[in-house]
């Protein structure tokens, strides 16, 4: 029951985040996509120095 609630509660806060602040969504959504981006690129050349 709580998880259900805060699954609701954080996409209310996510809508509400998107509509209000549409320019800081956009910049912490750049962000996550980059750290994300980042790692990939870490393990591409982990993967990498292990094959060659």
């Amino acid at each position: 029951m709580v998880k259900k609630v805060l699954t609701w509660a954080g996409i209310a806060f996510l809508i509400f985040f998107v509509a209000y602040r549409p320019n800081s969504a956009a910049d912490v959504f750049k962000s996550i996509g980059g750290g994300i981006m980042d790692i990939a690129q870490g393990f591409g050349d982990f993967f990498t120095s292990l094959v060659a």
